[in-house]
């Protein structure tokens, strides 16, 4: 993992390996299971940047549970909007139910607060955060996040679900740009 990538027209240098990201994976199963193994969750994966740490998280899982998917949209290219814009919207009754918030990334904190307020509106009973990755010196919320794999600086990384305008989510391992 030592060579230059290029994804679209930018370069990008290996960051993190994707057995790092697992062993997370794993720490971040057994703190879920130890503390939501009796509540029957309802995983909420943000499209679509968390496909790649929800399906490594959700191997991991042995509880019941159910999935659901959401899509939102705050990134155009390299740099967020600041606007978060709901594409695909939560169809289960949420109603007094823990509910987990699977996210890629938390950098601002933008489109998770946009996530809380809508889900606060349908009755909850708890709201957990997991996220692969969070930028500390970009998060600009006091929303509390349960389940963090890796802290990262502030840089713009591709990789593990994460893309540039759209390209680089396939890519196994995470990669910053160079």
């Amino acid at each position: 993992m030592s060579h230059l990538i290029t994804v679209k027209d930018k370069q990008f240098k290996p960051y993190i390996e994707s057995a790092i990201l697992l062993k997370e994976v794993k720490r971040l199963a057994e703190e879920i299971s130890r503390d939501l193994s009796n509540e029957f969750p309802l995983f909420i994966v943000v499209l679509n940047g968390s496909f790649m740490f929800a399906a490594d998280l959700l191997k991991e899982i042995n509880f019941p549970c159910e999935l659901s998917f959401i899509k939102v949209a705050s990134y155009h290219g390299t740099s967020s909007t600041g606007s978060v814009t709901e594409l695909i919207g939560l169809t289960e009754d949420v109603s007094n139910r823990t509910v987990v918030i699977i996210e890629d990334i938390v950098d601002t904190g933008v489109t998770l607060e946009k996530l809380m307020t809508a889900l606060q509106k349908k009755n909850v009973k708890q709201i957990k955060i997991a996220t692969a990755l969070l930028k500390p010196d970009a998060y600009q919320k006091n929303i509390p996040l349960h389940y963090i794999g890796l802290k990262i600086p502030n840089d713009f990384v591709v990789g593990y679900g994460l893309d540039y305008d759209g390209q680089g989510r396939n890519l196994k391992d995470i990669y910053v740009l160079a």
